[in-house]
């Protein structure tokens, strides 16, 4: 029995998911059974032993910046996402499965196993700058959240901010996370302008249940 076919409740406290489920392209999708020779009793006794899980988080270098859209339904033609995989761990998450097209489950890994896209202003700035751009609104963080708690260290959010105001470019932030007030510093006079907005998602103001469904929100 593989070891992630068993996880202890103090490993996953304060996580969303509670497995790391199969994602839509496993050949194989494994679970704990019992034999009859004290296996599962044996490999349970050695997870409990596991410390909490971790937030692993990985790098990649993108090579565009913006995804585009032309569904008439939503508001924006042009998104951008600093992170996949976020750490906030809500339970209903549209963004979950596109873990899948990682080789990475929409479960557990989906909450602490995070990608950063290390190079993505500097991309951003070069697809600004070609003859054939045309500005219109960007949503930033419109998958995941673009203040989960690694923007702290990492500031991918923050220097995208950066950017967009240095070239008087209109945005849109989309988050659940107080972390936000960190750059209102930019916002504030980027809003001024009349360029920037601010979009705070509530679920629900009952805290145990936001603790069930957004343990890290």
């Amino acid at each position: 029995m593989p070891p992630a076919a068993y996880i202890p409740i103090q490993a996953i406290k304060g996580r969303g998911a509670a497995t790391r489920l199969a994602h839509r392209f496993s050949k194989d999708e494994r679970d704990a059974f019992d034999d009859g020779w004290g296996t599962l009793e044996e490999n349970a006794a050695e997870a409990d032993e596991l410390e909490p899980l971790a937030t692993e988080v990985r790098f990649e270098d993108v090579k565009s910046a913006m995804n585009e859209n032309d569904s008439p339904d939503i508001y924006f033609d042009r998104s951008i996402n600093p992170y996949r995989g976020c750490e906030h761990g809500c339970i209903y998450c549209f963004a979950r499965p596109t873990h899948s097209y990682l080789n990475l489950s929409p479960g557990l890994d989906f909450e602490t196993k995070l990608i950063a896209k290390r190079n993505l202003v500097e991309v951003l700035r070069r697809e600004l700058g070609r003859k054939s751009y045309r500005p219109s609104h960007i949503a930033i963080g419109t998958a995941t959240d673009c203040y989960q708690p690694i923007e702290r260290e990492l500031r991918i959010t923050r220097s995208l901010i950066e950017l967009l105001s240095e070239v008087n470019h209109p945005f849109g932030l989309v988050t659940k996370s107080s972390a936000i007030e960190r750059d209102l510093d930019l916002i504030a006079p980027a809003a001024a302008r009349g360029l920037a907005a601010v979009y705070v998602t509530v679920t629900t103001l009952d805290g145990e249940l936001a603790r069930k469904l957004e343990p890290r929100a």
